[in-house]
This record gives C-alpha cells, structure tokens and sequence, in this order.
C-alpha cells in the first residue's frame, strides 16, 4: 500500500506547532490529504498533544522565547513517546538568534526528519550558505551533498527542497524532480509540506522512502494545480492546489511521481 493510502486510512493526527503566517494553510492541506491537524502551542499541553499524536512538526517561522520552549517541551515528549518529529528551521542563518534557536532545538529535541532549503539546512551545520530573509540565497554548494552531511551529522532524515528536492538519511539518496515554480509565489507552501511530511511519517512503513512520496505527492499536487489554473495567477493556484491535495490518488501518483536514487558518492 502506498503510504498515502496509508494517511487516508489512518488519519493520522499531526500535531503543528507551526507561525502565525502558515497556520490556516497549513490546517487546511492536512485535512485535503486526508490527516487530522491540531495547532497547540501553550506550554501547559504541548506535551500531552504530543504524545497523542501521529507526528510532531515543529515549525520556528515566527520565533520568540514562548514558541522555542514550546517547541523544546513538545519535542521531548514526542521523543520519549516514540513520535516522529519534522523539524523546519524556517530562516535559520537570517539572524543570530534564529541560528542560535534551531541548534537549541536540535540540541535538545531528537529529530527525525529535518526539512529545509539548502540555506537553512546548511546554516545548523555550519556550512557556508547565503540566505535572504526567510529563502534561500544564491549557494555554489551541492545540495546533496549537503543533505547527505547534516543527515549524517545529525542522524536523521534530511530533505533539502528546491529545484530539485534532495531527500537522505546519508546512507541512502532520492531526488525527487517534481513541482511547479509558481509554489515559490504562495507563502506556506514549504512550511506544508514540512506538515505533510510529517502526515507521511505517521503513516510510514518505511520512513526514508515515505519521506520521497511525500515529497513527489505534494509537488504533482502543485503541477496539476498549475496546469488547471494556468495563467489565473497564485490565489487560484492556492485553492486548487488544495483540491488537488485531496484528488491526488495513489495511481496519479505512480504515473507523474519522479523519484529516483542517487548512486552513492
């Protein structure tokens, strides 16, 4: 069974805790996939949502003291109940104390899967790599190599996205070459994506891969929309790309999905 057959059986609860900018869009994708999101963010329950949940996606896009603890006490209640953690270091490397904030979080907080530009994911490595506000600036770089090194350094799944989407656990490389440009015009669509990862890891068999299917699932979804909504602009693009969250099945998936493995370097 394809793992998003597995969201849809399962409806797995995917705990957000996600900015301010995101969060409707981001609820609103979840329930078009099939899972069940909740945004629970007070220092009072962050724990027992998490441990309830299918997935923890934490999410420090909009970032203060508050959200940092919040984010700390649910990832730990997520590691000590056995619940997949996506991590999104929305901007790391745009300032000192959002650098700082996420090599907290992955101090403290064992993460699964870590989802970002190549900017963002070489900036909690300390790799060189320029980043303009919250999107990723220009980078000589090899993004796989890059996801290769942080997974390895931080024992986790990284997914590096952008033109073509980099998704390693360091041992083992897809790279997903699905999508549409017109996603870089709608604000959130990375931050959902890191949530539907997060769906795909609550329903996974095999995690790295599922990880991929995630990935191509979202960016066919954002082809057809793009195809149904050519020349309207991004608010059409945006609805549609909701419904098309919802109609993509597992066959559209198998036809227009291009995922391939890298051999190893």
């Amino acid at each position: 069974m394809r793992t998003i057959d597995r969201v849809r059986q399962l409806n797995p609860l995917v705990h957000n805790i996600t900015n301010v900018v995101v969060t409707n869009f981001t609820a609103n994708g979840l329930l078009a996939l099939g899972a069940s999101p909740v945004m629970a963010y007070a220092h009072e329950e962050v724990a027992d949502m998490a441990k309830i949940a299918g997935a923890l996606v934490l999410n420090m896009g909009t970032l203060d003291e508050s959200v940092v603890q919040s984010i700390i006490i649910a990832g730990k209640s997520a590691n000590e109940n056995g619940v997949p953690v996506v991590f999104d270091p929305v901007g790391a490397g745009a300032t000192p104390y959002r650098t700082a904030s996420a090599l907290r979080i992955l101090k403290e907080v064992k993460v699964n899967v870590l989802r970002g530009n190549a900017a963002e994911v070489a900036n909690v490595i300390g790799v060189e790599w320029s980043i303009k506000g919250v999107d990723a600036g220009e980078g000589a770089g090899d993004a796989i190599s890059l996801a290769q090194k942080a997974a390895r350094k931080l024992g986790c799944i990284t997914v590096i996205t952008g033109k073509i989407d980099v998704i390693t656990d360091g041992e083992t490389t897809y790279t997903v070459s699905n999508g549409h440009p017109i996603l870089t015009k709608v604000t959130g669509t990375g931050c959902l994506l890191s949530s539907v990862i997060g769906a795909f890891a609550a329903a996974a068999e095999e995690p790295l891969y599922a990880a991929a299917e995630a990935v191509a699932y979202y960016g066919v979804a954002a082809e057809l929309a793009a195809e149904q909504t050519a020349e309207q602009g991004p608010g059409s693009f945006q609805i549609e790309f909701l419904n098309q969250l919802a109609k993509v099945s597992s066959d559209i998936l198998e036809r227009r999905e291009r995922i391939e493995q890298e051999s190893e370097r």
